[in-house]
């Protein structure tokens, strides 16, 4: 698939890092460090601004060692890069540390997967069909 795309940056183009990946890495394109304090959040530009076909949309989710390592992630996970926008991506990160972080120019600073979907249409009905788990909610099918 090619996706068009604008690079006001001077990073390099986002790339997959092994054959098996299914995420680019989302760069940090800042003038200056940003500094971000514990349970802080803040939008962080990539200086990227992209063209998806219909049909398809852009993920932004949190980079695994961020999150692990430093307690740094992406707030509204995962966010969407619908494919009809056509402003800057930017990355909402929250601090969920006790330390400040500090976000430099380039650092990476989430993933972006590109993702397949359809839009749906609603079907009004007065009864959905039955199921085993049928009205279960949050941690029904789990130990007991």
């Amino acid at each position: 698939m090619k996706i068009q795309v604008i690079n006001t940056s001077t990073h390099h183009l986002p790339k997959y890092e092994t054959l098996g990946a299914a995420g680019l890495d989302l760069k940090a394109n800042l003038k200056e460090s940003i500094f971000l304090k514990p349970l802080e959040r803040t939008i962080v530009k990539t200086g990227l601004f992209i063209a998806l076909p219909h049909g398809y949309e852009a993920q932004v989710r949190p980079r695994s060692g961020l999150a692990a390592k430093k307690g740094i992630t992406v707030l509204n996970s995962p966010g969407t890069v619908d494919a009809d926008y056509r402003g800057e991506i930017g990355v909402i990160l929250v601090n969920l540390s006790n330390d400040v972080f500090e976000i430099t120019d380039g650092e990476r600073i989430a993933q972006l997967v590109i993702a397949k979907h359809e839009q749906a249409t609603w079907v009004e009905v007065e009864q959905l069909d039955s199921t085993q788990r049928g009205t279960g909610g949050f941690g029904s099918t789990g130990k007991k």
